[in-house]
Protein backbone atom coordinates (compact mmCIF):
# COMPACT_ATOMS: atom_id res chain seq x y z
CA UNK A 1 0.00 0.00 0.00
CA UNK A 2 1.29 3.46 -0.88
CA UNK A 3 0.26 6.82 0.51
CA UNK A 4 1.34 10.41 -0.06
CA UNK A 5 1.17 12.84 2.85
CA UNK A 6 1.78 16.59 2.92
CA UNK A 7 2.05 17.28 6.65
CA UNK A 8 3.02 15.54 9.89
CA UNK A 9 -0.69 15.41 10.75
CA UNK A 10 -1.46 13.45 7.57
CA UNK A 11 1.41 11.08 8.36
CA UNK A 12 -0.04 10.60 11.84
CA UNK A 13 -3.44 9.72 10.33
CA UNK A 14 -1.87 6.87 8.36
CA UNK A 15 -0.25 5.60 11.57
CA UNK A 16 -3.57 5.82 13.43
CA UNK A 17 -5.33 3.86 10.68
CA UNK A 18 -2.69 1.12 10.84
CA UNK A 19 -3.03 0.97 14.64
CA UNK A 20 -6.68 -0.02 14.33
CA UNK A 21 -5.56 -3.25 12.62
CA UNK A 22 -2.80 -4.13 15.10
CA UNK A 23 -2.95 -7.25 17.21
CA UNK A 24 -0.81 -8.27 20.21
CA UNK A 25 2.73 -9.15 19.16
CA UNK A 26 2.76 -7.05 15.98
CA UNK A 27 6.15 -5.75 14.86
CA UNK A 28 6.57 -2.72 12.62
CA UNK A 29 9.95 -2.20 10.95
CA UNK A 30 10.47 1.43 9.90
CA UNK A 31 12.75 2.45 7.07
CA UNK A 32 13.54 6.06 6.32
CA UNK A 33 16.17 8.72 6.65
CA UNK A 34 16.57 11.07 9.57
CA UNK A 35 13.65 13.51 9.59
CA UNK A 36 11.50 11.41 7.27
CA UNK A 37 8.58 11.20 9.67
CA UNK A 38 9.01 7.94 11.59
CA UNK A 39 8.21 9.55 14.94
CA UNK A 40 5.19 11.37 13.45
CA UNK A 41 3.94 8.01 12.17
CA UNK A 42 4.47 6.55 15.66
CA UNK A 43 2.50 9.42 17.25
CA UNK A 44 -0.41 8.40 15.03
CA UNK A 45 0.11 4.74 15.86
CA UNK A 46 -0.01 5.56 19.59
CA UNK A 47 -3.12 7.70 19.17
CA UNK A 48 -4.79 4.92 17.16
CA UNK A 49 -4.03 2.49 19.99
CA UNK A 50 -5.70 4.87 22.45
CA UNK A 51 -2.63 6.47 24.01
CA UNK A 52 -3.19 10.19 24.56
CA UNK A 53 0.10 11.42 26.12
CA UNK A 54 3.02 12.94 24.14
CA UNK A 55 5.14 10.62 22.02
CA UNK A 56 8.83 11.36 21.49
CA UNK A 57 11.74 9.77 19.69
CA UNK A 58 13.60 7.10 21.70
CA UNK A 59 16.96 8.17 20.26
CA UNK A 60 18.74 8.39 23.62
CA UNK A 61 16.73 5.81 25.57
CA UNK A 62 16.62 3.09 22.85
CA UNK A 63 12.99 2.27 23.76
CA UNK A 64 10.00 4.30 24.93
CA UNK A 65 7.01 2.48 26.37
CA UNK A 66 3.49 3.82 25.91
CA UNK A 67 1.02 2.02 28.15
CA UNK A 68 -2.65 2.60 28.81
CA UNK A 69 -4.06 2.18 25.32
CA UNK A 70 -5.80 -0.79 23.73
CA UNK A 71 -2.35 -2.39 23.39
CA UNK A 72 1.02 -1.33 24.79
CA UNK A 73 3.32 0.35 22.27
CA UNK A 74 7.08 -0.13 22.45
CA UNK A 75 8.92 2.38 20.26
CA UNK A 76 12.53 1.38 19.56
CA UNK A 77 15.39 3.32 17.98
CA UNK A 78 18.06 0.92 16.74
CA UNK A 79 20.35 3.60 15.29
CA UNK A 80 23.11 2.87 17.81
CA UNK A 81 22.78 -0.92 17.64
CA UNK A 82 24.87 -2.90 15.19
CA UNK A 83 23.24 -6.31 15.01
CA UNK A 84 20.32 -8.46 16.04
CA UNK A 85 22.50 -9.77 18.88
CA UNK A 86 22.47 -6.25 20.37
CA UNK A 87 18.67 -6.26 20.14
CA UNK A 88 18.41 -9.57 22.01
CA UNK A 89 20.81 -8.16 24.64
CA UNK A 90 18.40 -5.31 25.48
CA UNK A 91 15.52 -7.73 26.13
CA UNK A 92 13.75 -7.89 22.73
CA UNK A 93 12.18 -11.25 23.58
CA UNK A 94 10.64 -9.76 26.76
CA UNK A 95 8.99 -6.99 24.74
CA UNK A 96 7.60 -9.49 22.23
CA UNK A 97 6.09 -11.55 25.06
CA UNK A 98 4.31 -8.54 26.60
CA UNK A 99 1.57 -8.60 23.94
CA UNK A 100 2.04 -5.12 22.57
CA UNK A 101 3.09 -3.52 19.32
CA UNK A 102 6.82 -3.07 18.71
CA UNK A 103 7.66 -0.18 16.34
CA UNK A 104 11.33 -0.24 15.34
CA UNK A 105 13.18 2.73 13.84
CA UNK A 106 16.41 1.99 11.93
CA UNK A 107 15.18 -1.58 11.57
CA UNK A 108 17.78 -2.36 8.94
CA UNK A 109 20.38 -2.51 11.75
CA UNK A 110 18.59 -5.53 13.28
CA UNK A 111 16.77 -6.91 10.22
CA UNK A 112 17.52 -10.57 10.94
CA UNK A 113 15.45 -10.33 14.16
CA UNK A 114 12.41 -8.84 12.41
CA UNK A 115 11.26 -11.59 10.04
CA UNK A 116 7.58 -11.30 9.20
CA UNK A 117 7.34 -7.69 10.40
CA UNK A 118 5.16 -5.05 8.78
CA UNK A 119 7.55 -2.73 6.93
CA UNK A 120 6.76 0.99 6.84
CA UNK A 121 9.06 2.89 4.49
CA UNK A 122 8.87 6.68 4.62
CA UNK A 123 10.54 8.72 1.88
CA UNK A 124 11.03 12.44 2.29
CA UNK A 125 10.28 13.89 -1.15
CA UNK A 126 10.51 17.56 -0.09
CA UNK A 127 10.02 19.63 3.07
CA UNK A 128 6.40 18.55 3.48
CA UNK A 129 5.71 15.62 1.15
CA UNK A 130 6.23 12.00 2.19
CA UNK A 131 5.70 8.75 0.30
CA UNK A 132 4.73 6.02 2.76
CA UNK A 133 4.84 2.39 1.65
CA UNK A 134 3.42 -0.29 3.92
CA UNK A 135 4.31 -3.90 3.20
CA UNK A 136 2.69 -6.49 5.40
CA UNK A 137 4.53 -9.46 6.86
CA UNK A 138 3.31 -13.03 6.69
CA UNK A 139 1.12 -12.71 9.79
CA UNK A 140 -0.62 -9.61 8.45
CA UNK A 141 -1.17 -10.51 4.82
CA UNK A 142 -4.88 -9.62 5.08
CA UNK A 143 -4.18 -6.13 6.45
CA UNK A 144 -5.98 -3.38 4.54
CA UNK A 145 -6.29 0.29 5.47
Amino acid sequence: MKFMTHSPEETEKIGAALAEKMEPGAVIAYRGDLGAGKTAFTRGLARGLGYAEPVTSPTYTIVNEYLGGRLPLFHFDMYRLHSADDLWDIGWEDYLERGGVCAVEWSENVAEALEGAITVSIEKLDDTTRRITIETGEAFSALAL
